[in-house]
């Protein structure tokens, strides 16, 4: 949880040189966000730290919306590489499916990551 208020509070903060958020709405409600920035120490490679989507609007092409904007920004910004982090539980399975779908592949895995039986998976996308 610090995490997350970490990167939204530094999101919410105009031109911030970390973190870019865009939010979707769908009649006046917040119904999706996507949060990205540049990964440290690299030159052109961005992370994609969080995407959210209502559970109300989920299957409906909202995060797949989102993640074109968010590379069509990052491709103004020059970027060449994209890279998601998320877990290797069946829980998850879903959220790897929606990347693979948008083009992202898995590029690595590191077993027990999070904890015993939870993997570690990132996966990757050229621009």
């Amino acid at each position: 949880m610090v995490c997350a208020l970490e990167v939204a509070t530094g999101a919410a903060q105009p031109d911030h040189p970390d973190y870019v958020a865009r939010c979707a709405f769908v009649d006046s409600m917040l119904a999706g966000f996507i949060v990205y920035g540049p990964t440290p120490m690299t030159h052109g490679t961005y992370d994609l730290y969080w995407i959210a989507t209502d559970p109300r609007v989920r299957g409906a092409g909202l995060g797949a919306s989102l993640m074109k904007v968010m590379e069509a920004d990052l491709r103004a910004r020059a970027a060449r590489l994209v890279r998601v982090e998320t877990s290797g539980t069946d829980g998850y399975d879903a959220t790897r499916t929606f990347y693979r779908a948008g083009g992202y592949a898995e590029t690595a895995r590191v077993p027990d990551f999070y904890r015993a039986g939870d993997d570690l998976v990132i996966l990757t996308k050229r621009l």
